[in-house]
């Protein structure tokens, strides 16, 4: 896809992200609007090797999404990949649906990993990555992390564990948009400089705009060619609630449900955007 119509499909999964967040009646909004430029640009960027005919297919690129509430950004994006019809996306959340509040890998194709508990992601991308190399096949990791999510120790161990192991095919991307669900990152519990902390435990940090798409690809693409021994952290700056201009920067947004007023009013904006 050219930049234009990676504008157009991430615009899309941003509309189908509000309509299933509000036909479900909960959901987390914000830190998935954030992330669909970079879903965007892994999966139809030509960044990641998958096939939606075959989810397990040998060789393949991994991605584990760790920040595992911001499941209707991934769903969105696999029911637009072709891994399932996006008529089933409005299923999020009920009785008896695949698109549980968090990704099962048992339920839908093309999620490799069943995550929620946050501060695992990295660990599990990081085993995924030296599991690839003992047995000798193919394939990329890439995570993406919710800045909010490495105030967890577990990543700083995972962090640690893979630069010691030289695992230069995982590639962390952390949606650094500054809010998690009580306020400010820096005012609950202050991270830091989070590409400088990465950087020290060895590495190899890139920073970009989250929301330019062909920045993106470009900077994944060449993370993905970097074929060195450092593991690759690649802090995307984003907006929390990117899109809609009543959810952007507010941490309220986090986890609450459009009411269909509100729906009517960002998607009229998306719309807008597309044109």
């Amino acid at each position: 896809m050219d930049a234009t119509q990676l504008a157009h499909k991430a615009n899309d999964i941003r509309k189908d992200i509000l309509v299933m967040i509000t036909e479900a009646g909960s959901g987390h909004p914000g830190g998935s609007l954030s992330c669909t430029d970079i879903l965007t640009a892994l999966y139809f960027g030509g960044v990641l090797d998958h096939d939606a005919a075959d989810p397990k297919k040998p060789g393949r690129d991994r991605f584990i999404l760790a920040k595992g509430h911001a499941a209707p950004a991934l769903y969105a994006t696999l029911a637009h990949a072709g891994y399932f019809p996006t008529e089933e996306l409005v299923t999020l959340r009920k009785l008896g649906t695949r698109l549980q509040g968090h990704p099962d890998s048992n339920l839908v194709p093309g999620v490799e990993v069943s995550t929620g508990s946050l501060g695992q992601g990295l660990s599990v991308a990081a085993g995924l990555a030296c599991g690839l190399r003992l047995s000798g096949e193919e394939g990329h990791v890439f995570t993406v992390l919710g800045d909010g999510e490495c105030e967890e120790g577990q990543v700083w161990e995972a962090a640690m564990f893979a630069a010691h192991q030289k695992l230069g095919r995982l590639v962390a991307i952390i949606d650094n948009n500054e809010l998690q669900i009580d306020g400010c990152i820096h005012d609950v519990c202050d991270p830091g400089d989070l590409g400088a902390k990465f950087a020290a435990f060895g590495w190899d940090v890139r920073e970009v705009d989250g929301h330019d798409i062909p920045a993106l690809v470009d900077v994944l693409s060449a993370a993905k060619a970097a074929d060195g021994e450092a593991p690759v952290c690649i802090v995307a700056h984003t907006v929390k609630g990117k899109g809609v201009s009543f959810m952007e920067n507010q941490a309220g947004w986090h986890g609450k449900a459009p009411k269909p007023e509100e729906l009517e009013t960002a998607l009229a904006e998306l719309a807008a955007q597309a044109e």
